[in-house]
């Protein structure tokens, strides 16, 4: 026999204040503000941020979406590789200290206040770090010197994997003060592959290879060897990316033509998200989570500054329309 609740349903409770942890589907009457509520779900997005000082392309990036770095790039005319650095505060972008070495087309790791760059065109393996408003140059250098290849991890345990000349496989981890040979990529790739996670648990996908060409092929690191995850559902090139392992963003790059394609990575597969940037972009710098992110500059050289949010349980206010 059905119970009372399932032929009447539950009452809907009549609150002060809006429950602290409300369940997806919970619905509650608010006596302080005289309105209905429940716990819905937010949709995807991305909004357009306050835009770079100074536009351009092959920028790199790291940190948070309300505390992200953007350094060095590249501009044209005239060709001008850049050693500027931008702070992002949620909103705007203020002006940080400069690298020692201007360049285009390099790697980066860590924090806003704790930061890590790394190679770039001209070609070096030149790494520095940011203590919050000057960049230091670091007596370690790349063993491999190269460009527009993938990075991720933190100022004292960086990663950085591919990149040309050459499209390479080659991964080297950083320690605070050296770089160390580690396991090499089961695909080699350059082109600015995308990078997410820490050095013991990263994630590269994307990228280009000469012989299949644009790249969908996704590789997980554990620290020493990396192994094959689930594809992209875009090959692409010139691609951002950030989050972690388990929970990472991929987003923009060339296809070859410039996407703002979304995809959100959950350690096994790829799903596309129907929220894509609102500019299309590929050579551009990106940092932040897979619900919160940020994508920044590229090409066509540009300044626009884009924010995610992703999907995630939110309070709404059930209105009669």
């Amino acid at each position: 026999m059905a119970d009372y609740i399932n032929i009447y349903g539950q009452d809907i409770l009549a609150v002060a204040s809006d429950p602290a942890n409300p369940t997806l589907g919970q619905i509650w009457y608010n006596t302080t503000s005289n309105t209905l509520k429940g716990q819905g779900f937010s949709v995807a997005s991305w909004s357009t941020g306050g835009n770079l000082s100074t536009a351009r392309s092959y920028i790199a990036g790291c940190g948070i979406q309300t505390a992200a770095l953007g350094f060095g790039g590249y501009t044209t005319p005239p060709a001008t590789n850049r050693s500027e650095t931008e702070e992002y505060n949620g909103s705007a972008w203020t002006a940080g200290g400069s690298l020692n070495t201007a360049r285009g087309g390099l790697g980066g790791a860590g924090t806003q206040t704790a930061g890590l760059a790394f190679g770039g065109n001209p070609l070096t393996g030149a790494t520095e770090e940011y203590n919050g408003s000057t960049w230091t140059t670091s007596p370690g250098s790349l063993g491999t010197a190269r460009y527009i290849l993938g990075g991720t991890g933190t100022q004292t345990a960086a990663l950085a994997f591919g990149g040309n000349p050459g499209n390479l496989a080659n991964t080297e981890e950083y320690d605070g003060s050296t770089w160390t040979s580690g396991g090499n990529l089961n695909t080699a790739r350059g082109y600015n592959p995308g990078g997410a996670g820490i050095q013991t648990a990263a994630l590269a996908f994307g990228g280009n290879d000469p012989a299949p060409g644009l790249l969908s092929a996704t590789e997980e690191y554990d620290g020493s060897v990396w192994t094959v995850g689930g594809s992209l559902n875009t090959a692409r090139a010139y691609l951002a990316g950030c989050g972690t392992q388990t929970e990472a963003l991929a987003f923009g790059g060339g296809t070859p033509a410039s996407t703002g394609a979304t995809e959100l990575y959950n350690g096994t597969s790829w799903t596309s998200s129907p929220a894509s940037m609102a500019t299309a972009r590929n050579r551009f710098g990106g940092a932040g989570t897979q619900t919160l992110a940020l994508g920044f500059g590229g090409n066509p050289i540009t300044a626009a500054t884009e924010e995610w949010t992703g999907a995630a349980p939110t309070t709404v206010t059930i209105t009669a329309s």
